[in-house]
C-alpha cells in the first residue's frame, strides 16, 4: 500500500485504489510458487519448513455491542491480515474484501473490480502453501463504521468504510502509529488459531522504537512494553494456541523505511555518526537476557543466585 497506492515507500507509485491489490496478488501467487518449489525439490531431503511473515495490528469494535462495529472491526482485521493469510489457509480473499472492493468498483463505473480474482487452478494452487504462519504485531486500534463516497478517490483505505481510533490512555513512547496495547495481541493470536485452523505460529516482529533518544540509554518503556506482550502470548498458549517462537523487533538499531536511521527499534543503540557504528547495550538488553535465559518470565530469586 505504502510502495504502490500512496508512494511513501519505495518504489514510490501512485497507483490509487488498485496498485496495492495489484502488488498484494502477486505477492501471494509468488510465495505459493516458492513454497511448491520447495516442496517438490528440497522438502525430502531437507526436512525444513517454508512460511510467510505477515504484520497485522488488532481492530477492536469501539463498541462491543454495536452490530455495525463488530462488522468494523472484523473488516478492519481481513483487509489487513486476511488480505494475505485467507488465500493462503482457505483458498480466495475474504468475502467481505471481495463484496466491499467489488461494490465500490461498480458504483465507480469499472467493468470489474479493483481486487484482482484468482482462477479455480490458481485458489488450489495457494491453498495450504504454509507449513507455519509468521505474525509480526505491535499495536491495535479501536474501530467503528464510517461510510466513504464511493465517488471520491478509490483507495484501500477508503475500500474499508472504517475509522481507526486510539485511546489517549494508551501509553505511546514510540512513533505516532505504535501504542502499547498488550491485550490485542491475545485476541489476534486466538483469532489465528480459530480463523486459520491452529496454524504453527512464529513471532517474527515484536517491539517498540522511541520518540527521544534517552542518553542513558535507560528504555523503560520498551521493559514495560516486552513484559506486556510477552505475557498475552503466554496467555494465548494457555488458550491453546500454537506458538512456538517469539523474536523480539530488533536486536541493533537500523534502517527503517523512510524514516531512515531516526527511529530507533533496536536492544543495541548503534552511534551511526561514528565511522565503527559502536554498539551500546540499552536496558531492555540485561532484561530481555534474562527472559530468554529462562525462557519465560524468571523468577527473581533464581535469577540472582
Amino acid at each position: 500500500e505504502k510502495g504502490y497506492e500512496t508512494g511513501e515507500h519505495a518504489p514510490g507509485l501512485k497507483l490509487g485504489g488498485c496498485g496495492a491489490y495489484k502488488a498484494a496478488h502477486h505477492i501471494i501467487k509468488t510465495h505459493a510458487k516458492v513454497w511448491h518449489s520447495y516442496n517438490n525439490t528440497w522438502r525430502s531431503e531437507q526436512q525444513g519448513m517454508v512460511g510467510i511473515s505477515l504484520t497485522s495490528g488488532w481492530g477492536e469494535p469501539v463498541d462491543p455491542h454495536s452490530q455495525t462495529d463488530r462488522d468494523a472491526a472484523e473488516r478492519y482485521i481481513q483487509f489487513h491480515l486476511g488480505w494475505f493469510a485467507n488465500p493462503i489457509y482457505r483458498g480466495d480473499y475474504p468475502e467481505v474484501m471481495k463484496n466491499y472492493v467489488g461494490r465500490k468498483s461498480a458504483q465507480q463505473g469499472l467493468g470489474t473490480s479493483r481486487l484482482p480474482t484468482f482462477s479455480v487452478q490458481e485458489k488450489t494452487y495457494i491453498k495450504g502453501t504454509s507449513d507455519f504462519l509468521g505474525i509480526g504485531h505491535f499495536t491495535t486500534r479501536y474501530v467503528l463504521q464510517k461510510s466513504f463516497p464511493s465517488l471520491q478517490v478509490s483507495s484501500y483505505h477508503t475500500d474499508r468504510d472504517l475509522a481507526e481510533l486510539v485511546d489517549p490512555k494508551w501509553p505511546a513512547p514510540g512513533p505516532k502509529w505504535l501504542y502499547s496495547v498488550p491485550w490485542g495481541f491475545r485476541r489476534l493470536l486466538n483469532f489465528i488459531k480459530t480463523q486459520y485452523g491452529n496454524p504453527l505460529i512464529y513471532v517474527t516482529e515484536n517491539g517498540v522504537s522511541e520518540k527521544v533518544q534517552c542518553t542513558q540509554l535507560c528504555d523503560e518503556w520498551r521493559i514495560e512494553y516486552l513484559k506486556g506482550y510477552i505475557n498475552e502470548i503466554l496467555k494465548a498458549l494457555n488458550d491453546g494456541v500454537n506458538v512456538r517462537g517469539y523474536t523480539a523487533w530488533s536486536l541493533l538499531d537500523k534502517f527503517e523505511w523512510n524514516k531512515g536511521f531516526s527511529e530507533r527499534f533496536g536492544f543495541y543503540h548503534i552511534d551511526f555518526k561514528n565511522k565503527n557504528k559502536p554498539r551500546y547495550p540499552k536496558a531492555s538488553v540485561d532484561y530481555y537476557k534474562k527472559i530468554i535465559s529462562a525462557n519465560g518470565f524468571p523468577n527473581s530469586r533464581e535469577v540472582m543466585s
